[in-house]
């Protein structure tokens, strides 16, 4: 596995990184993709390989970036949709009982729902979508996101990175867990974008947002 990776190179992972990420935080997609393992593994997979810190560090900026970047796409595709944001009956992730929710947490925490929201696989895709739709302050949105671009998606990456040195004296236990994560990340990866395919299969509802105390339609949870 340590071939593997010095002959795909940083490149190939910053790549995939920065894509996925953005992906996550840009488009519905996202509430199916495995991001949080995405750069753990990330961060494992960059220390097996024999990379240096510089090289891990450039990896977890541009994964900032993409973060940044694809919140601000997806806010920009919820401005456009206006106050009446369209869900899916009975899905899974994209239901109106999950975008109210996340309606909801904007109401009342508004700078921290995104800040806390990074942390939070569903409620990350779908805030920025929710921020725009209800005209959140761009200002706000923006540090918001920023901040919460930086504690999360760094963060992981380097977590794994930084325990997977400490522990490079058990280097067979590093490839089993690397092993192990990448063989979840693609099955996760796999099994999101058929659940993706299943949930954008299903009938229309149109979310009101300007009335949060509305109960949600029967069967749309």
């Amino acid at each position: 596995m340590t071939a593997v990776l010095n002959d795909a190179g940083p490149a190939v992972i910053l790549l995939i990184v920065a894509g996925l990420v953005f992906a996550e935080c840009a488009f519905i997609v996202g509430l199916f993709l495995p991001g949080d393992s995405l750069l753990l593994t990330a961060g494992i997979g960059l220390a097996t390989g024999g990379h240096t810190a510089p090289t891990v560090w450039a990896v977890a900026l541009v994964a900032m970036l993409a973060a940044v970047i694809g919140n601000h796409i997806g806010y920009g595709i919820g401005a456009r949709m206006g106050h009446h944001v369209l869900a899916k009956k009975d899905g899974k992730y994209l239901n109106s009982a999950n975008i109210r929710r996340v309606k909801r947490l904007m109401d009342r925490h508004g700078f921290l729902a995104v800040l806390v929201g990074r942390w939070i696989p569903w409620v990350r895709t779908l805030s920025p979508m929710v921020a725009g739709a209800v005209a959140m302050n761009k200002r706000t949105y923006t540090i918001a996101s920023v901040i919460g671009s930086i504690a999360w998606a760094p963060c992981l990456l380097l977590v794994g990175f930084y325990l997977s040195n400490a522990l490079a004296e058990y280097h067979w236990v590093l490839e089993i867990v690397l092993y192990v994560m990448l063989a979840l990340l693609v099955i996760g990866t796999v099994t999101g974008v058929l659940g993706y395919r299943r949930e954008m299969a299903r009938p229309d509802v149109e979310v009101e947002l300007d009335s949060p105390a509305d109960p949600p339609a029967a069967g749309d949870a």
